[in-house]
């Protein structure tokens, strides 16, 4: 089987559709096509055709994975549950997230570090609330304890008393009976 021609896709430039025998083939992405060394005119006996085929499924999944974590930083869980329903192996799935911890895309630590950051600006919440969203995103308990120290104490004196000040604006909660 000889691979008559590669070419780049009309939709998705960073993609290199792969022709054998004057058929479409398979595809790949740019990395991965520069990594298989394929060229035109290079013979494929059939259990390569379907070893590329298979590297194919597996590099859109990688790119989806990439895509999707992209989006917001990620736990290795999410990543984990995400592929899972996106069918892959469980050796595929650790692939993936090798790949993506050597990028630095998926860090359990550096998430919960932009966790608490974004809860601590956006929506503060206390420690104990925090520390159950991050365990339901499944973060390690370790690196829980570790993040949570790392956070000033003050932080939920602050958070308390800015509560406390917006209540007091409404007209329910004059009464400090009803506030405490």
């Amino acid at each position: 089987m000889k691979i008559t021609a590669i070419r780049q896709q009309q939709k998705r430039a960073d993609r290199y559709s792969v022709f054998v025998e004057g058929k479409y083939s398979f595809s790949l992405s740019e990395s991965a096509l520069l990594q298989s060394k394929l060229v035109s005119g290079q013979e494929l006996s059939p259990q390569e055709v379907r070893d590329y085929k298979k590297l194919s499924a597996d590099d859109k999944l990688y790119n989806r994975a990439l895509r999707w974590v992209a989006m917001r930083p990620r736990t290795k869980w999410e990543v984990e549950t995400y592929l899972a329903r996106k069918d892959a192996s469980p050796a595929l799935i650790s692939d993936i997230l090798n790949k993506l911890s050597e990028i630095d895309l998926v860090d359990d630590e550096k998430f919960a570090e932009t966790f608490l950051a974004d809860r601590k600006l956006l929506r503060p919440s206390s420690k104990r609330k925090l520390v159950l969203e991050l365990r339901k995103k499944r973060v390690p308990d370790e690196i829980v304890q570790k993040v949570m120290a790392e956070q000033a104490e003050d932080d939920e004196q602050i958070a308390l008393q800015s509560v406390i000040e917006r209540k007091r604006r409404q007209t329910k909660y004059q009464d400090n009976k009803k506030l405490m």
